[in-house]
């Protein structure tokens, strides 16, 4: 089937180089070609556009309307063409990112200025949620994931790994001891992070697969992981958190990590996830570069 824009094309040229054949040279392509465009267009509308001679060609009462409409039509297809070919190849327009509260507070926001400033042409809207949410109902450009990616038509890139800790204060650990075996949990105040399978309010998964589960108890649980972090700095218990959280107060001493005898759950890695097509958006590609090589030089979260 004949491309019916190509047509209206091959039309407007024709009336304006006044001729097919010169229309068909015009736009790269055979005479002969060319009139087929315009008879399949004629054949689709179901009136004739022009009369054609062997000597000159002469618009009908349908095909003078017919112009004046291409001629508003086709400018129109061609920016929004246009508009569409720049978003691949310059970084313009709004790119809407979905990310971890915590985590983008922390190391998403304090890298956009400069990449603000690299990218002028560009607006970024900041959607900061723990709770994992739907690229494509959203309308979001570009998430980031921490963890286990689950099946899905999603394209990932890993960005950095992220590892699990168990952490208390010593103010806590002073008073109620210091567990060495993930059986000794069951005897502490675990605050849990609602929204996770692994280290939720009932039960903590050890090992690199969670195989090894520990039923918990506490009087806290949160579906942030900062709110924990400031709970066990105060020392009300006992959290299971990513490193990027507890790393600074480790740092600084207000908290200590354990040594259990199982390993943590292994947490997987943080992935920029973006919804899949065949060559991403530039606003998307230029994203994702700039995280990769900023966390590759400098990962901040891995500063225990």
């Amino acid at each position: 089937m004949l491309d019916r824009v190509t047509g209206m094309r091959v039309f407007v040229r024709a009336v304006s180089a006044g001729s097919l054949s010169a229309a068909g040279r015009q736009m790269g392509m055979s005479p002969a070609m060319a009139t087929k465009h315009m008879d399949a267009l004629e054949t689709h509308l179901g009136v004739k556009l022009l009369h054609r001679t062997t000597r000159r060609l002469s618009l009908t009462e349908a095909g003078s309307d017919y112009l004046e409409a291409c001629l508003r039509i086709l400018p129109e297809i061609d920016e929004a063409e246009a508009s569409a070919a720049s978003q691949r190849v310059d970084a313009r327009g709004l790119l809407r990112m979905n990310i971890p509260l915590s985590f983008g507070s922390r190391f998403i926001a304090p890298l956009l200025p400069a990449f603000s400033h690299k990218h002028p042409a560009l607006k970024i809207e900041l959607g900061l949620t723990d709770s994992v949410v739907d690229l494509l109902d959203g309308g979001w450009d570009l998430a980031i994931r921490i963890g286990r990616l689950a099946d899905s038509p999603l394209q990932a890139r890993k960005l950095g790994d992220c590892a699990e800790m168990v952490c208390a204060a010593p103010s806590y650990l002073d008073q109620r001891g210091i567990p060495r075996r993930v059986a000794e949990l069951a005897q502490h105040n675990c605050l849990g992070y609602t929204l996770s399978s692994w280290g939720g309010g009932k039960e903590w998964a050890f090992g690199r697969d969670g195989s090894v589960r520990v039923a918990i108890h506490g009087d806290l649980a949160a579906n942030n992981g900062d709110a924990l972090l400031a709970a066990a700095v105060g020392g009300q218990g006992l959290i299971y958190q990513p490193d990027f959280i507890v790393s600074e107060a480790l740092k600084r001493g207000e908290l200590v990590a354990l040594e259990l005898d199982h390993p943590t759950y292994s947490l997987g890695g943080i992935y920029a996830v973006y919804p899949q097509e065949r060559r991403p958006p530039a606003k998307v590609r230029v994203m994702i570069d700039y995280l990769a090589e900023a966390f590759a030089n400098n990962p901040l979260w891995q500063s225990v």
